[in-house]
């Protein structure tokens, strides 16, 4: 089967022969090598970034898309459903959402320590959780929005994470009454064009690319990755990726327990 290119031309590392932990730590030390050799690294994450916090994500077997609700999970977290069954939005939303006790895992620390060692320029997220914040990241381009945020859809005033927790049904704006919505990408929603804007520009100017704990299966978001023509191309991901050929580095592990290595 003929594999996707994303635009990158480099060569496959035989693992014929090589025991899966020995294709590892091999890979490890090679990511070591290329960490110390470079200042200028972006960090695109996923879901897995979260899920070793205790964050569940959504595609895998206990995710959320396979979980059994009244209504399909995407079709709940889109925005025809949150503007004609907000009740049942917000049930949903407060119930599987919201995670208030997720700490930073290693994989949000160690990206923290090399931002402030100036090698990480920027991390780009899928995730809503911001618990790349809590580790101390100050460039983060969030994607998909923040649990974090929320709106007053008329006034516009912000709220943070309290107003949606404390609010037994639709939260609404103490000044004028207005629905309080969270700054969250919804499906049939568009990315807002800063935060792309700022993407294309970090990866394009990136000298190293960490691509982590994505299956890449969520567009316009995975389409970035398109803009990278650095030098190295790291994946970390327990799954395998369509264009794995295309890295200098592939290791098949948790980025969390990956990172706490290097």
């Amino acid at each position: 089967m003929k594999q996707e290119s994303y635009g990158f031309s480099r060569g496959r590392f035989n693992e014929n022969g090589v025991t899966f932990m020995e294709i590892n730590n091999t890979n490890i030390e090679k990511l070591k090598k290329i960490i110390a050799d470079t200042n200028n690294i972006v960090f695109f994450g996923g879901a897995g970034v979260s899920t070793e916090s205790g964050i569940p994500d959504f595609r895998s077997v206990d995710g959320l898309y396979n979980q059994k609700y009244d209504y399909p999970p995407e079709e709940i977290l889109s925005h025809s459903f949150f503007i004609n069954h907000i009740s049942e939005f917000y049930k949903f939303y407060r119930d599987k959402m919201i995670c208030e006790n997720a700490k930073p895992n290693m994989a949000h620390v160690k990206l923290a320590e090399w931002e402030k060692e100036g090698k990480v320029k920027a991390v780009i997220t899928q995730n809503i959780d911001g618990l790349h914040q809590k580790a101390g990241s100050k460039n983060v381009l969030e994607l998909h929005g923040s649990v974090l945020r929320n709106y007053c859809m008329d006034c516009e005033k912000l709220y943070s994470i309290d107003i949606i927790i404390n609010s037994d049904n639709v939260p609404h704006c103490e000044i004028c009454g207005g629905i309080v919505k969270p700054d969250v990408v919804l499906y049939e929603e568009q990315l807002k064009n800063d935060i792309i804007d700022n993407a294309v520009r970090a990866i394009s100017s990136a000298d190293t690319l960490i691509i982590g704990g994505t299956s890449l299966n969520v567009y316009p978001a995975a389409g970035l990755i398109r803009h990278f023509f650095g030098r190295y191309l790291i994946i970390i991901n327990k799954s395998e990726l369509s264009f794995e050929s295309d890295a200098d580095v592939v290791i098949h592990d948790g980025i969390a327990k990956t990172l706490e290595e290097i």
